[in-house]
């Protein structure tokens, strides 16, 4: 029996699903490609700040770029006056060639290259930095402003971690900035944590608002305190989810692979998006005493976030054109034009879980063999149109609505967050999926490419 997992409702999503429009797409780009939709991402950054503003806390927003490479989502951070996290000089250029600010910026990222540190200084960004030699190569980089550091904490909680400074280099990091004068303007800290639970990203903050506290004894402004992203989607329903982690077995699986529960992102989570950081900022640090919302107001520190995922919620999907399918014992495969290097989890020993929708080509009920929609629902796994047998898009086996048909589209929803270019590559001399923005003008859908 194959297993089904809807993601949520989308209404606007069936409203273009249904217009026609992405088959006009289909037939004109000739190819798979990806649709955003920008409102989406006002709205949840708009949620952020309004969960900032509730708590009565002073933040800034500052969303992580590597999590979609379109430019569209940065020219909304423009033009909203909200920031960027970037890792990269590629990623920095792209930020200020579309209206970002330098001083809006904050570069994070491991051993940062000597290029990339001086045209963030220079530009007025907000450098993490990881390492002490970073601090050392910064405040040998001169210029006519102090260079705008924070200091990221390795998290004890995650020894595996191989970001961030331990206590002792914390001190030395300390110390130098201290000794540094106006060379450098020492504004906080940051740190990195894996995971989505909220309680260790409250704790870790407050241990690092009582580390501001220690350095504005040593003359350091530490005004500011950066927890990163890692707030969750809720991409399906509880039920849903639960009743699939507890049935899914090899079975369910084209050839029988296995994946553990561990394997999967948690594609339900309770609490998600700027409601997690509601959650944050209502908990109490170590467990006790005053919030860490209540923390930072007395501290007078603004707090910085770099939510990449969870700004990118419902602001797009990934359309692949049908090409072929075949029927195996009690299945079928369906390939499609494109790969699976354009959906990401599948090259994490993973899978992308919520059902792609399956948007017929031609009305009429019966398919080329004459079948009819009350034969179905027809299970079929995804594959890519490489020769690379592990090529595929979904390994479960789909329970879709009718057998699918070439020239149908497959479209798996809500993919803008990390899904779409991660892992894309011309593989075959495959032209990668090109990204469509759709906006509206009242009721009617308008539509140009990303770039």
């Amino acid at each position: 029996m194959a297993l089904t997992l809807p993601a949520r409702p989308d209404p606007l999503a069936d409203r273009i699903h249904g217009s026609g429009l992405l088959q006009e797409l289909a037939h004109g780009l000739r190819g798979p490609f990806h649709y955003l939709l920008p409102e989406r991402f006002d709205a949840n950054l708009a949620a952020f700040r309004a969960a900032l503003a509730d708590a009565g806390v002073e933040g800034r927003i500052h969303y992580a770029k590597k999590a979609n490479k379109a430019a569209v989502f940065v020219e909304r951070c423009a033009a909203a006056g909200a920031g960027l996290d970037v890792a990269s000089l590629g990623e920095l250029r792209e930020a200020l060639g579309h209206g970002v600010r330098g001083e809006d910026l904050v570069v994070t990222g491991p051993a940062k290259s000597e290029q990339l540190l001086r045209v963030a200084a220079r530009q007025g960004a907000l450098i993490a930095v990881d390492a002490l030699d970073e601090l050392e190569l910064l405040l040998g980089l001169g210029g006519d402003r102090p260079v705008r550091v924070l200091l990221r904490r390795y998290p004890p909680e995650q020894p595996r971690s191989r970001f961030g400074l331990d206590d002792a280099q914390l001190d030395r990091a300390l110390e130098r900035c201290a000794a540094a004068g106006d060379t450098v303007r020492m504004e906080g800290f940051s740190f990195h944590l894996s995971g989505y639970a909220v309680r260790p990203r409250a704790d870790l903050a407050g241990e690092l608002l009582e580390l501001c506290l220690k350095a504005r004894s040593a003359g350091l402004p530490a005004d500011r305190l950066s927890i990163g992203g890692g707030f969750p989607v809720d991409y399906v329903a509880a039920d849903v989810w639960h009743a699939f982690l507890a049935e899914q077995g090899p079975g369910h699986y084209h050839g029988g692979k296995s994946f553990a529960a561990d394997d999967f992102y948690p594609y339900h989570s309770p609490v998600a998006g700027a409601d997690a950081l509601r959650a944050i900022l209502a908990t109490s640090p170590g467990g006790t005493g005053p919030s860490l919302a209540a923390r930072l107001r007395r501290a007078g520190v603004t707090l910085l976030l770099e939510p990449g995922r969870a700004l990118l919620d419902g602001a797009g999907s990934s359309v692949f054109p049908v090409q072929g399918v075949k029927d195996r014992a009690g299945y079928g495969i369906v390939t499609v034009d494109g790969t699976s290097l354009s959906l990401s989890e599948q090259w994490f020993n993973s899978e992308y879980l919520p059902d792609p929708v399956l948007l017929r080509e031609r009305a009429d009920d019966a398919d080329a063999n004459g079948d009819t929609a009350a034969d179905y629902p027809y299970p079929a796994c995804v594959g890519g149109a490489s020769c690379l047998d592990s090529d595929l898009l979904t390994w479960r086996k789909i329970p879709f609505p009718a057998r699918p048909r070439v020239g149908d589209l497959l479209v798996y929803p809500n993919t803008a967050g990390y899904q779409m270019d991660s892992n894309e590559s011309p593989f075959h001399e495959l032209p990668l999926p090109p990204k469509v923005v759709v906006d509206h003008r009242g009721d009617r859908p308008r539509w140009r490419l990303d770039r």
